[in-house]
């Protein structure tokens, strides 16, 4: 019943605010300073999108890494919506992490860099 209330939520903000499309803002960062080898969280923020149709894949190597946690959808007062996604990884040098972001019918990829 909850999900069936949210859904219905959602497709009423869907029909009543303009459906004007807004392309996410995206940053890809780790919650700490990268190390390869060590334990880490890497996290993609969504932010600044309408409508809501979005989807968020944290990638190594191109394949989808497992067990992601996602929050739930929110939005500011202009109906504009963010998303976090995270999971846990202990980057290696030779991997590439990245942040594949589907919304509407654009998908993009963005890079995580390490910083060292």
């Amino acid at each position: 019943m909850k999900v069936f209330l949210c859904l219905a939520a959602l497709a009423a903000v869907y029909c009543a605010v303009d459906s004007k499309h807004t392309s996410p803002k995206v940053q890809v960062y780790s919650s700490k300073p990268g190390e390869f080898g060590m334990e880490n969280t890497l996290i993609c923020h969504v932010s600044g999108f309408h409508p809501p149709d979005i989807s968020i894949q944290l990638m190594k190597n191109g394949v989808e890494l497992p067990d992601a946690k996602q929050t739930d959808l929110a939005f500011k007062q202009d109906w504009h919506f963010h998303l976090t996604k995270s999971v846990a990884f202990s980057p290696l040098r030779e991997d590439k992490y990245s942040c594949k972001v589907t919304h509407g019918t654009s998908t993009k990829d963005y890079a995580w860099e390490p910083n060292m």
